[in-house]
Order: structure tokens, then C-alpha cells, then sequence
């Protein structure tokens, strides 16, 4: 089976500043995106991520490189027809309620009256604002803006998503929530290229993950391929002994009335620990073991460019 978005060796330059001065922007950029998986562009911010979509989307024209949407030319209908688009900054006519406002890009794709109705119908559900159907957009907050925005980019029943940073600015409810549809609809069978910046929410819901910098994808895999299970430290919160007593052991974080919070690198010390403690009958509350996070790769590697 041909993959879903295939992009090879795609480069775009700009000329900038007011003696113009080309930046290359995307430095042979390839990657492979599988049906039914969510894919995590992720990058600083800056225009790299949002350069390649526009290029993808045919926004904007790349010097070169080859890209295939369902197998077929990234420009062609066969492609364009069966996928779906969220911008970062999407525009919104505020005083459309957001019945009104799915129903305007729903004649957009032909789709007849009942049609309309019910497709509607379902996406506000999906999205969790069916209470708010007919509220103007301008009183909605962030959040609803952002649900709002991805209800209208599955008008068309998308096979493909492209998201642009569709969880940025939201507060931690405003992200679970965005973040249930997502998975949601890799349920429904639907691929999802998620640009973000937002490490943890990329290892919460991706499968595979491409990690790009300086306009060039630096690695890039299955998510479990990428983050090693090797224990890079243990962080155990204890009481009953002195700080005295542990600095030895561990790298004591903070004291708080009598609990202590250890960071523990070495594994043989979590057993000394655990027999210090049992000889002072002390207490320990939590052992947690800390593996390589995305975050760790991710910064890792920034810095070393």
C-alpha cells in the first residue's frame, strides 16, 4: 500500500531583509506518512513546519523536491479532494454562528441541504460545542475557536488532516480536548500530520515522529523507537532520615515538613536506599524510575546544531 503523504528531498529558499538576501527555509526535507497513523512534525518555532504544509498544500511553490498526496501529484484533484486542513491562524467570520459557519464550507463542496444538516450536525458533536450552535464565533473562546476550526476542517470527510498547531495557546483543558478528538479520529481510520512545538502532546497521541531543525530532519521513526526505556535516574520522595543521611545515595531535590524528594542516579543506590530506610523505619511514598522522555532527544539534539 503507497503511503498516504510522501515528501522527498524538498527544498525552499526566500529572499529576505531589505537588501534582500536568500534564506534557504527547507533543506531537503523527505519523509513517509502511513495510512491510520498520527504523524508529529515537530520544530522549534519558526517557519520551517509551517513552509513545508504550505508547500504540501500547494500555497506556495518549492525550488525543488517531489511530493505525492495518495499517490497521485500534490497539485492534482485525485490528491487535493481527500484531505483536510487546519492553518495556525485561521481566519473566522465572527459574526457567523458556528452552525452558519460550518454551513458556508459545506457549499463549498456542493454537498446538498440535508446533507449539510446532518454532516453539521455530527461534527459539532464530535467537537463538543452542539450547545453552541448557534452562538456567534466572536464569543467563543480559544478553545471553541480551535474545535470550531477543526469541525470545518473535516467538512469534506478528509482520508488526510494536516494540522498546524491546532493545541497552541490553549490552556491544559483546552488541549486534552483537541488532543481526544485527534485520537478519535485516528479511530475513524483517518491519517493526521500534526505540526507542533508542544513535546509532551506529541508523545501523548503520535506514532511516528519526524524532529526537524535549521530546516533540515535531523531523525525520525516510530515514537517507541525513538525514546529509549533505559532508566536515566529514579526520583523518590521518602521520610524518616536526614538529609545527611542521603546525600551519599542520591541528589536531594527538596525537604518538606519530613519528606524528602531524592534524585537518584545510580540503580544500585535505590537498593541501599531501600535498606536505609528499613533500617530507620522510615518511609518511602513514592519510587518512580525516569527513562529518556522526547523532550530530552529533542533538546539534545537542538543543542548540538
Amino acid at each position: 500500500m503507497a503511503a498516504v503523504l510522501k515528501i522527498e528531498n524538498l527544498s525552499k529558499a526566500f529572499k529576505l531583509g531589505f537588501i534582500p538576501k536568500t534564506k534557504e527555509i527547507l533543506r531537503g526535507i523527505s519523509l513517509s506518512v502511513d495510512y491510520g497513523e498520527i504523524f508529529g512534525y515537530l520544530g522549534p518555532n519558526g517557519a520551517v513546519k509551517t513552509t513545508t504544509l504550505k508547500c504540501v498544500l500547494g500555497l506556495i511553490f518549492p525550488d525543488n523536491g517531489r511530493i505525492e498526496i495518495f499517490g497521485h501529484p500534490h497539485l492534482s484533484p485525485e490528491g487535493k479532494e481527500r484531505i483536510g486542513y487546519l492553518p495556525e491562524n485561521p481566519y473566522f467570520y465572527e459574526y457567523l454562528t458556528a452552525a452558519e459557519f460550518l454551513d458556508f464550507y459545506a457549499q463549498l463542496f456542493g454537498l446538498r441541504k440535508k446533507v449539510r444538516e446532518e454532516k453539521i450536525g455530527g461534527l459539532l458533536q464530535l467537537v463538543g460545542l452542539e450547545k453552541a450552535r448557534g452562538l456567534q464565533l466572536r464569543k467563543f473562546s480559544r478553545g471553541m475557536l480551535q474545535r470550531i476550526g477543526l469541525a470545518q476542517a473535516l467538512i469534506n470527510d478528509p482520508e488526510l488532516l494536516f494540522l498546524d498547531e491546532p493545541l497552541g495557546g490553549l490552556d491544559p483543558l483546552g488541549r486534552k480536548e483537541v488532543r481526544d478528538i485527534i485520537i478519535h479520529l485516528r479511530k475513524e481510520g483517518k491519517t493526521v500530520f500534526l505540526c507542533s512545538h508542544i513535546l509532551q502532546d506529541i508523545e501523548m497521541i503520535c506514532d511516528h515522529v519526524a524532529i526537524v531543525v535549521s530546516g533540515k530532519i535531523i531523525s525520525q521513526g516510530a515514537l517507541q523507537d525513538l525514546i529509549s526505556e533505559k532508566v536515566l535516574f529514579t526520583e523518590v520522595t521518602l521520610s524518616g532520615l536526614s538529609l545527611d543521611e542521603l546525600i551519599s545515595l542520591g541528589e536531594p531535590l527538596w525537604a518538606r515538613g519530613e519528606k524528602i524528594f531524592l534524585k537518584v542516579l545510580h540503580e544500585e543506590n535505590i537498593e541501599k536506599l531501600m535498606a536505609l530506610v528499613h533500617g530507620r523505619r522510615g518511609k518511602i511514598h513514592s519510587l518512580v524510575p525516569r527513562t529518556e522522555t522526547l523532550e530530552d532527544i529533542f533538546v539534545g539534539m537542538v543543542k548540538q546544531r
